[in-house]
This record gives structure tokens, C-alpha cells and sequence, in this order.
């Protein structure tokens, strides 16, 4: 299991609004504001995002690479991932494959793709034998 992801993005204030949006759909709602200062010399500030009292996304403003990473995030439903779809949509998202069964993966396999605002690849996922 991963405890946590930090994912570098241009601007960081459109990030964290987008995040906040795109993920409220999955009861990804839990955030807290780092202040770099607070740790080693050059840690970065950072926005953090989590659920259940775990924080495990962490937004740093630097030099986006959108091919670095892609980050899959657990819905409990196929109404949460085309709820998340829809939200991620509205906030500025680039749609990457629209919600529906990945036959490919398994017919249980529930999932919606989108770009974020640095073009990295996001996927809101609901697999049912997890479940």
C-alpha cells in the first residue's frame, strides 16, 4: 500500500482548487497546508489532500512533467467515479476516456480518465471485487 504521492504542478493554487473539486465526489475532502519551513532545509510547502484522517496526495509547485506519474484514485461506486468524471470536468479537466467498463482490465473494472491541468493522467476507478 502507498502512504503517499507528492506530484509537482505549475501552479499550484489552480492545482489545489482542482483537486479540492475533483476529488470531493470521492470523500477525498480532508486537506492541510505544509509549510516547508517546518521541515529539513528545501522541503517544499506543499497541499495536501486525504480522507479517514490519512493525508496520502501532496501537491509542490515546481516544474510539471505530466509523463511522470499516474495516479488511479479508488471510488466506492460507478456513480462516484462518474461523479468524480463529471467534477473533474467542471474544474478544468481534459477529458482521457469517458466512464465506462474497461473490458481490457475485466468487465468489473469501472473507470473515467481525465488530464489534469499539467496534463497528467488521472483515473477514478471502481472495481467491484475490491468491494
Amino acid at each position: 500500500m502507498v502512504d503517499h504521492v507528492f506530484l509537482t504542478v505549475s501552479d499550484i493554487e489552480l492545482s489545489t482548487s482542482f483537486y479540492e473539486r475533483s476529488l470531493a465526489p470521492l470523500r477525498i475532502k480532508e486537506r492541510f497546508d505544509y509549510d516547508g519551513k517546518n521541515g529539513p532545509p528545501g522541503h517544499p510547502d506543499l497541499k495536501g489532500f486525504g480522507s479517514k484522517g490519512r493525508l496520502y496526495l501532496w501537491l509542490r509547485k515546481g516544474s510539471a512533467d505530466s509523463h511522470a506519474a499516474h495516479i488511479g484514485f479508488v471510488a466506492n461506486s460507478r456513480k462516484q467515479v462518474d461523479a468524480a468524471y463529471r467534477a473533474a470536468l467542471a474544474a478544468g479537466a481534459t477529458g482521457n476516456g469517458a466512464p465506462g467498463v474497461r473490458l481490457y482490465y475485466s468487465p468489473r473494472y469501472h473507470a473515467a480518465n481525465i488530464l489534469d491541468p499539467d496534463g497528467y493522467s488521472i483515473e477514478f476507478v471502481y472495481k467491484n471485487w475490491q468491494h
